[in-house]
């Protein structure tokens, strides 16, 4: 690989990095959402593009692939979405910028929780469980060169060229010793079924779609049976009663509000006056 460049990832403060890694949510497994949520948003924005007309070839069906590798201690997400180009990377993923940086980190050091959805952090989030972290990519532009981008957690980086072919982007975490739970693959269906099973998108792990897609609750109630809501609510609670019956809300006036909501049998031996 020809190496681009090599550089410092632009933050304002040094500390901003122990915070990603060590601080970002008490939970560390919410880097999957994250990477798997700017997937689809890499989707959504390459259907956009194709539909402006500045796409000009077939588009494969959109999906994400993770996988895993026990041996190397990595774990791969990849899409068939838009892409990004060199100067795409060291516009959204070299310059971490905040103002008034020593303000945050006062701020949030001991309110993590908020960073992210604060200043668009998803990505960095991979940060707090691997060692390092490499982005593979080519984007849907014409005339366009594939590149590399790693980084091993310290604000240094190294942007190469690389050889892929196909549209998307890759992103491959080096997991540290202390997170290899993620190399499980019981783990990360557990963390798709609870974060992205109703996402509109495939999401392929070990040769087939984990995720249910269709959220039922967006549905027009018109278009379902009485299967289908009990057939949803068995996959929700699996060791439960058929509900007594169900409420499926959708309006969009005077506000919009979309979902289902189930009343489910009382047993005999409960109290509920208890709680």
């Amino acid at each position: 690989m020809t190496v681009l460049e090599k550089g410092n990832i632009s933050i304002h403060t040094e500390n901003i990095f122990p915070i990603i890694k060590k601080s970002l949510y008490t939970d560390h497994e919410i880097f999957l959402r994250e990477l798997i949520s700017n997937s689809v948003d890499a989707m959504s924005k390459l259907k956009m593009a194709s539909l402006a007309g500045e796409v000009n070839r077939e588009l494969p069906e959109s999906k994400i692939t993770i996988s895993l590798d026990k041996e190397n201690k990595t774990l791969s997400i990849s899409d068939n979405g838009i892409g990004m180009t060199t100067e795409e990377i060291k516009k959204y993923i070299n310059q971490v910028a905040f103002s008034s940086a020593e303000e945050f980190v006062q701020k949030y050091q001991k309110s993590a929780n908020d960073l992210i959805g604060h200043f668009g952090l998803g990505f960095y989030s991979a940060f707090m469980v691997a060692k390092k972290v490499e982005i593979d990519t080519l984007s849907y532009q014409e005339g366009t060169q594939a590149v590399h981008w790693s980084c091993d957690g310290s604000p240094e980086f190294e942007l190469s060229e690389s050889s892929r072919t196909q549209i998307g982007t890759t992103i491959t975490l080096t997991l540290m010793d202390e997170e290899v739970e993620y190399l499980e693959p019981v783990r990360i269906k557990q963390l798709i079924k609870t974060y992205s099973d109703f996402l509109s998108v495939p999401i392929e792990f070990e040769g087939e779609v984990v995720n249910k897609q269709k959220a039922l609750w967006k549905e027009s109630p018109q278009n379902l049976t009485k299967e289908d809501y009990l057939e949803f609510y068995r996959y929700l609670y699996p060791f439960q009663e058929d509900p007594l019956l169900w409420v499926h809300l959708n309006t969009d006036y005077p506000f919009l509000l979309n979902g289902i909501l189930y009343f489910p049998k009382l047993r005999p031996d409960v109290d509920v006056s208890k709680g």
